[in-house]
């Protein structure tokens, strides 16, 4: 690099910038006197070498209407896939790549409908998240996601079925049945 550098040194005399409306010249002046011209576009505003992927910016556009950007950075963050700059998302970055590419956001009157997250179907059912994940791998309690890894959505009338509220019974009794005769392990003292 030290040697590339002095090349340079070695032919340029200089170089001047001058901004011409939507471009900007570069004018080299060379050792020997002659001039060299390069015409540049100039970048728009905003506009930079650090771009989201498009597969970041596709699950953006899939989730935006139904998730929160909290929701959103944490399923881009589980995917591997980092931002433009190369950093791990969050609810302000997702807010901004959303207002420059023009994608609309989580509507909160929505979320009142159909559909739940795991969280609130748990909050309904009077169960833990966890035996609702475990309902969801047993195909028990029908469930779709976006993009893989993405919050699970939950349709609020398969709360109400039968196969759900059967293993949810299920999972409430103890594991064995308490009888008269069975001895205490510990007695009383």
């Amino acid at each position: 690099m030290c040697t590339r550098q002095r090349l340079v040194r070695t032919l340029v005399d200089g170089i001047i910038a001058d901004v011409d409306g939507s471009e900007i010249v570069l004018v080299i002046r060379w050792k020997g006197g002659q001039h060299s011209t390069i015409r540049i576009r100039k970048p728009m505003t905003g506009e930079h070498g650090c771009k989201t992927a498009d597969e970041a910016l596709d699950v953006i556009r899939t989730m935006a209407g139904r998730w929160t950007d909290e929701h959103i950075a944490a399923t881009l963050n589980r995917m591997g896939m980092p931002t433009g700059q190369g950093k791990t998302w969050n609810a302000k970055r997702v807010s901004s790549i959303r207002r420059v590419n023009d994608i609309h956001g989580y509507l909160s009157a929505e979320k009142g409908g159909d559909w739940l997250t795991m969280s609130e179907a748990a909050r309904e059912l009077g169960i833990s998240h966890h035996a609702v994940r475990r309902l969801i791998k047993a195909e028990i309690l029908p469930a779709r996601q976006l993009v893989d890894r993405a919050p699970y959505q939950i349709q609020r009338s398969d709360l109400e079925s039968e196969p759900v509220r059967a293993a949810i019974s299920r999972n409430m009794r103890p594991c064995r049945e308490k009888t008269e005769s069975q001895l205490r392990m510990f007695p009383d003292t």
